[in-house]
Protein backbone atom coordinates (compact mmCIF):
# COMPACT_ATOMS: atom_id res chain seq x y z
CA UNK A 1 0.00 0.00 0.00
CA UNK A 2 1.73 3.54 -0.96
CA UNK A 3 2.27 5.49 1.51
CA UNK A 4 -0.29 8.46 2.78
CA UNK A 5 1.01 11.85 2.31
CA UNK A 6 0.12 14.43 4.53
CA UNK A 7 0.45 17.51 2.50
CA UNK A 8 -0.84 20.26 4.76
CA UNK A 9 -1.26 23.66 2.86
CA UNK A 10 -3.35 27.00 3.79
CA UNK A 11 -4.48 28.09 0.65
CA UNK A 12 -3.86 31.78 0.55
CA UNK A 13 -6.15 34.44 -0.06
CA UNK A 14 -8.62 31.34 -0.76
CA UNK A 15 -12.49 33.40 -0.69
CA UNK A 16 -10.88 36.39 -2.75
CA UNK A 17 -10.08 34.02 -5.34
CA UNK A 18 -12.67 32.31 -5.59
CA UNK A 19 -14.62 35.40 -5.79
CA UNK A 20 -12.36 36.94 -8.13
CA UNK A 21 -12.53 33.64 -10.86
CA UNK A 22 -16.68 34.79 -11.04
CA UNK A 23 -17.37 30.76 -11.53
CA UNK A 24 -19.88 29.54 -13.87
CA UNK A 25 -21.55 26.46 -12.38
CA UNK A 26 -20.56 24.93 -16.14
CA UNK A 27 -17.42 26.47 -16.74
CA UNK A 28 -14.54 24.87 -17.13
CA UNK A 29 -11.53 26.38 -15.17
CA UNK A 30 -7.41 24.98 -14.46
CA UNK A 31 -5.81 25.00 -11.27
CA UNK A 32 -1.87 25.70 -12.81
CA UNK A 33 -0.82 25.25 -9.12
CA UNK A 34 -2.99 22.83 -7.52
CA UNK A 35 -1.40 22.16 -4.68
CA UNK A 36 -3.00 20.07 -1.56
CA UNK A 37 -5.99 21.15 -3.88
CA UNK A 38 -7.32 24.17 -1.34
CA UNK A 39 -7.84 26.35 -4.10
CA UNK A 40 -9.57 23.79 -6.01
CA UNK A 41 -11.69 22.36 -3.87
CA UNK A 42 -13.49 25.77 -3.66
CA UNK A 43 -13.37 25.89 -6.99
CA UNK A 44 -15.05 22.24 -7.70
CA UNK A 45 -17.76 22.77 -4.98
CA UNK A 46 -19.18 25.51 -7.81
CA UNK A 47 -19.35 23.21 -10.16
CA UNK A 48 -21.85 21.19 -11.70
CA UNK A 49 -21.52 18.31 -13.55
CA UNK A 50 -21.48 19.98 -16.27
CA UNK A 51 -18.48 21.63 -15.54
CA UNK A 52 -15.14 20.56 -15.32
CA UNK A 53 -11.61 21.32 -12.99
CA UNK A 54 -8.36 20.67 -14.47
CA UNK A 55 -5.83 20.45 -11.83
CA UNK A 56 -2.10 20.95 -12.77
CA UNK A 57 1.03 20.58 -10.63
CA UNK A 58 4.52 19.13 -11.09
CA UNK A 59 4.52 18.03 -7.72
CA UNK A 60 3.65 14.26 -7.34
CA UNK A 61 3.23 14.49 -3.74
CA UNK A 62 0.55 17.67 -4.36
CA UNK A 63 -1.17 15.07 -7.33
CA UNK A 64 -1.36 12.52 -4.97
CA UNK A 65 -2.88 14.80 -1.81
CA UNK A 66 -5.17 16.93 -3.89
CA UNK A 67 -6.19 13.27 -5.60
CA UNK A 68 -7.36 12.21 -1.99
CA UNK A 69 -8.65 15.73 -1.21
CA UNK A 70 -11.54 15.84 -4.25
CA UNK A 71 -12.10 12.10 -4.38
CA UNK A 72 -15.29 12.83 -3.77
CA UNK A 73 -15.85 15.49 -7.13
CA UNK A 74 -13.98 13.05 -9.71
CA UNK A 75 -16.15 12.96 -12.03
CA UNK A 76 -15.60 16.74 -12.93
CA UNK A 77 -11.55 16.92 -12.33
CA UNK A 78 -9.07 15.68 -14.28
CA UNK A 79 -5.18 15.69 -12.59
CA UNK A 80 -2.43 16.52 -14.90
CA UNK A 81 1.16 16.27 -13.74
CA UNK A 82 2.88 19.15 -15.47
CA UNK A 83 4.46 22.77 -14.95
CA UNK A 84 2.15 25.40 -14.63
CA UNK A 85 4.04 26.70 -17.69
CA UNK A 86 2.32 24.12 -19.65
CA UNK A 87 -1.59 24.85 -18.64
CA UNK A 88 -1.99 25.72 -22.82
CA UNK A 89 -0.33 22.64 -23.66
CA UNK A 90 -2.30 20.12 -21.22
CA UNK A 91 -5.96 22.05 -22.02
CA UNK A 92 -4.89 21.04 -25.31
CA UNK A 93 -3.79 17.67 -24.83
CA UNK A 94 -7.03 16.59 -23.33
CA UNK A 95 -9.10 18.19 -26.16
CA UNK A 96 -10.58 21.14 -24.95
CA UNK A 97 -10.60 24.44 -26.29
CA UNK A 98 -11.08 27.34 -24.34
CA UNK A 99 -11.81 27.64 -20.41
CA UNK A 100 -13.50 30.07 -18.42
CA UNK A 101 -10.90 30.82 -15.79
CA UNK A 102 -7.15 30.16 -14.76
CA UNK A 103 -5.73 30.36 -10.95
CA UNK A 104 -2.22 30.26 -10.06
CA UNK A 105 -0.36 30.25 -6.47
CA UNK A 106 2.78 30.96 -7.18
CA UNK A 107 4.23 30.18 -3.69
CA UNK A 108 6.22 27.24 -2.06
CA UNK A 109 3.24 25.01 -0.26
CA UNK A 110 3.64 24.48 3.43
CA UNK A 111 3.95 20.82 2.46
CA UNK A 112 7.39 21.61 0.45
CA UNK A 113 8.51 23.88 2.74
CA UNK A 114 7.81 21.57 5.97
CA UNK A 115 9.20 18.80 4.64
CA UNK A 116 13.29 18.51 5.46
CA UNK A 117 14.20 16.10 2.94
CA UNK A 118 12.96 18.67 0.48
CA UNK A 119 15.28 20.93 1.30
CA UNK A 120 13.31 24.01 0.48
CA UNK A 121 13.82 25.93 4.15
CA UNK A 122 16.79 27.03 6.21
CA UNK A 123 15.52 26.25 9.05
CA UNK A 124 16.10 22.43 9.31
CA UNK A 125 19.42 20.64 8.30
CA UNK A 126 18.31 18.72 4.78
CA UNK A 127 20.01 17.87 1.34
CA UNK A 128 20.06 20.48 -1.02
CA UNK A 129 17.55 19.68 -3.02
CA UNK A 130 14.41 22.53 -3.62
CA UNK A 131 13.39 20.72 -6.51
CA UNK A 132 9.13 21.73 -7.23
CA UNK A 133 9.55 18.67 -9.73
CA UNK A 134 11.55 15.66 -8.56
CA UNK A 135 12.06 14.32 -12.37
CA UNK A 136 14.00 17.53 -13.21
CA UNK A 137 18.21 16.89 -13.62
CA UNK A 138 19.22 20.52 -11.98
CA UNK A 139 18.85 20.41 -8.20
CA UNK A 140 20.16 23.20 -5.55
CA UNK A 141 23.48 21.10 -5.05
CA UNK A 142 24.16 21.49 -8.30
CA UNK A 143 23.46 25.03 -8.30
CA UNK A 144 25.64 25.45 -5.35
CA UNK A 145 28.52 23.35 -6.39
CA UNK A 146 28.82 23.77 -9.80
CA UNK A 147 28.00 27.33 -10.62
CA UNK A 148 31.01 30.08 -10.98
CA UNK A 149 31.33 33.24 -8.59
CA UNK A 150 29.86 35.14 -11.02
CA UNK A 151 26.81 32.93 -11.53
CA UNK A 152 26.14 32.52 -7.83
CA UNK A 153 26.44 36.37 -7.34
CA UNK A 154 23.76 37.31 -10.35
CA UNK A 155 21.23 34.15 -9.06
CA UNK A 156 21.68 35.37 -5.40
CA UNK A 157 21.48 39.50 -6.54
CA UNK A 158 19.06 38.60 -9.22
CA UNK A 159 16.51 36.66 -7.41
CA UNK A 160 16.95 37.16 -3.71
CA UNK A 161 17.67 41.05 -4.33
CA UNK A 162 20.36 40.25 -1.77
CA UNK A 163 23.22 43.03 -1.16
CA UNK A 164 25.83 40.91 0.11
CA UNK A 165 25.68 38.44 -2.93
CA UNK A 166 29.29 39.05 -3.99
CA UNK A 167 30.71 38.04 -0.46
CA UNK A 168 27.94 34.98 0.04
CA UNK A 169 29.17 34.06 -3.82
CA UNK A 170 32.80 34.07 -2.66
CA UNK A 171 32.07 32.55 0.70
CA UNK A 172 30.39 29.60 -1.25
CA UNK A 173 33.31 29.08 -3.49
CA UNK A 174 36.07 29.17 -1.11
CA UNK A 175 34.24 26.81 1.04
CA UNK A 176 33.77 24.13 -1.36
CA UNK A 177 37.25 24.22 -2.41
CA UNK A 178 37.90 22.04 -0.12
CA UNK A 179 34.78 20.00 0.26
CA UNK A 180 31.20 19.71 -1.19
CA UNK A 181 27.82 22.03 0.61
CA UNK A 182 25.76 19.31 0.54
CA UNK A 183 23.30 20.13 3.17
CA UNK A 184 21.17 23.17 3.93
CA UNK A 185 22.55 23.05 7.28
CA UNK A 186 25.60 23.78 5.92
CA UNK A 187 24.66 26.22 3.19
CA UNK A 188 22.86 28.62 5.89
CA UNK A 189 26.53 28.57 8.33
CA UNK A 190 28.34 29.64 4.95
CA UNK A 191 25.89 32.48 4.10
CA UNK A 192 26.17 33.80 7.47
CA UNK A 193 29.73 33.69 8.01
CA UNK A 194 29.49 35.81 4.63
CA UNK A 195 27.19 38.64 6.16
CA UNK A 196 28.38 41.39 9.02
CA UNK A 197 26.71 40.66 12.22
CA UNK A 198 25.42 44.03 12.32
CA UNK A 199 23.69 43.14 9.07
CA UNK A 200 22.23 39.85 10.92
CA UNK A 201 20.30 41.12 13.59
CA UNK A 202 16.79 41.36 13.63
CA UNK A 203 14.28 41.18 10.18
CA UNK A 204 14.64 38.33 7.81
CA UNK A 205 16.76 34.88 8.68
CA UNK A 206 19.90 35.99 6.90
CA UNK A 207 19.73 32.83 4.50
CA UNK A 208 16.26 33.68 3.25
CA UNK A 209 17.06 36.06 0.18
CA UNK A 210 19.67 33.63 -0.73
CA UNK A 211 17.66 30.17 -0.41
CA UNK A 212 14.54 31.91 -2.01
CA UNK A 213 16.93 33.07 -4.89
CA UNK A 214 18.66 29.34 -5.06
CA UNK A 215 14.76 28.37 -5.49
CA UNK A 216 14.03 30.29 -8.53
CA UNK A 217 17.06 29.15 -10.37
CA UNK A 218 15.96 25.60 -9.84
CA UNK A 219 12.53 25.61 -10.75
CA UNK A 220 12.86 28.55 -13.55
CA UNK A 221 10.42 30.43 -12.14
CA UNK A 222 10.23 33.58 -12.65
CA UNK A 223 11.41 32.53 -16.99
CA UNK A 224 7.79 31.08 -16.70
CA UNK A 225 5.76 33.54 -15.52
CA UNK A 226 4.89 35.79 -18.69
CA UNK A 227 4.59 33.15 -21.05
CA UNK A 228 2.07 31.37 -19.07
CA UNK A 229 -0.01 34.49 -18.22
CA UNK A 230 -0.32 35.30 -22.56
CA UNK A 231 -0.98 31.36 -22.75
CA UNK A 232 -3.64 31.33 -20.57
CA UNK A 233 -5.17 34.87 -21.80
CA UNK A 234 -5.50 33.04 -25.51
CA UNK A 235 -7.13 30.16 -24.39
CA UNK A 236 -9.53 31.83 -22.20
CA UNK A 237 -13.07 32.60 -23.29
CA UNK A 238 -14.92 36.11 -23.81
CA UNK A 239 -14.89 37.20 -19.66
CA UNK A 240 -12.73 34.98 -18.45
CA UNK A 241 -10.66 35.33 -15.96
CA UNK A 242 -6.89 34.59 -14.87
CA UNK A 243 -6.07 35.10 -11.32
CA UNK A 244 -2.40 34.91 -10.05
CA UNK A 245 -1.24 34.88 -6.36
CA UNK A 246 2.78 36.01 -5.67
CA UNK A 247 4.39 36.30 -2.65
CA UNK A 248 7.35 38.47 -3.79
CA UNK A 249 8.15 41.63 -5.60
CA UNK A 250 9.78 39.98 -8.50
CA UNK A 251 6.84 38.10 -9.33
CA UNK A 252 4.34 40.31 -8.91
CA UNK A 253 6.55 43.25 -11.18
CA UNK A 254 5.80 40.32 -13.66
CA UNK A 255 2.45 39.45 -13.31
CA UNK A 256 1.65 43.03 -13.14
CA UNK A 257 3.65 44.63 -16.09
CA UNK A 258 2.48 41.41 -18.63
CA UNK A 259 -1.67 42.48 -17.42
CA UNK A 260 -0.77 46.29 -18.27
CA UNK A 261 0.89 45.10 -21.86
CA UNK A 262 -2.36 42.62 -22.62
CA UNK A 263 -4.70 45.39 -21.25
CA UNK A 264 -2.76 47.99 -23.70
CA UNK A 265 -3.78 48.90 -27.29
CA UNK A 266 -2.44 50.27 -30.10
CA UNK A 267 1.09 51.53 -29.68
CA UNK A 268 1.87 52.95 -32.88
CA UNK A 269 3.62 56.75 -32.69
CA UNK A 270 2.49 59.61 -31.54
CA UNK A 271 2.88 61.76 -34.58
CA UNK A 272 1.28 58.95 -36.96
CA UNK A 273 -2.22 60.21 -37.70
CA UNK A 274 -3.85 56.94 -37.73
CA UNK A 275 -3.34 53.21 -36.29
CA UNK A 276 -1.03 51.21 -38.20
CA UNK A 277 -0.51 48.48 -36.36
CA UNK A 278 -4.17 47.21 -35.94
CA UNK A 279 -3.18 45.73 -31.99
CA UNK A 280 -5.92 46.12 -29.48
CA UNK A 281 -6.33 45.32 -25.89
CA UNK A 282 -6.72 41.40 -24.88
CA UNK A 283 -7.63 41.88 -21.47
CA UNK A 284 -9.18 44.33 -18.72
CA UNK A 285 -7.56 44.19 -15.46
CA UNK A 286 -9.63 43.75 -12.64
CA UNK A 287 -7.33 44.82 -10.12
CA UNK A 288 -5.24 47.85 -10.45
CA UNK A 289 -4.11 47.62 -6.65
CA UNK A 290 -3.33 43.84 -5.47
CA UNK A 291 -5.44 42.45 -3.13
CA UNK A 292 -4.09 41.54 0.00
CA UNK A 293 -4.60 39.53 2.84
CA UNK A 294 -7.12 40.67 5.51
CA UNK A 295 -5.89 41.22 8.97
CA UNK A 296 -7.37 37.63 10.18
CA UNK A 297 -6.42 35.65 7.43
CA UNK A 298 -2.73 37.03 8.74
CA UNK A 299 -3.11 36.19 11.94
CA UNK A 300 -4.01 33.06 10.96
CA UNK A 301 -1.43 32.00 8.73
CA UNK A 302 1.93 34.16 8.77
CA UNK A 303 3.06 32.88 5.59
CA UNK A 304 0.38 34.59 3.74
CA UNK A 305 2.13 38.09 4.59
CA UNK A 306 3.79 38.83 1.35
CA UNK A 307 0.90 37.50 -0.84
CA UNK A 308 -0.94 39.15 -3.84
CA UNK A 309 -3.29 38.84 -5.79
CA UNK A 310 -3.98 40.39 -9.29
CA UNK A 311 -7.05 39.68 -11.91
CA UNK A 312 -7.17 40.19 -15.54
CA UNK A 313 -10.86 39.52 -17.61
CA UNK A 314 -10.47 38.52 -21.04
CA UNK A 315 -12.00 40.57 -23.35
Amino acid sequence: MAEKINFSHRSVLLDECIEALSIKPDGIYVDGTAGGGGHSLEIVKRLTAGGRLIAIDRDDAAIAAATERLREFSDRVTFVRNNFSSIKESVEMLGIDKIDGVLLDLGVSSYQLDTPERGFTHNTDAPLDMRMDRRNDLDAYTVVNTYSADQLKKVIYNYGEERFAPKIAAAIVKFREKEDIKTTGQLVDIIKSAIPAAAREGGHHPAKRTFQAIRIEVNGELDAIEPTIRDAVEILNPNGRVAIITFHSLEDRIVKQTYADLASGCNCPRSLPVCVCGRKPKVNVITRKPILPSEVELEENPRSRSAKLRVAEKI
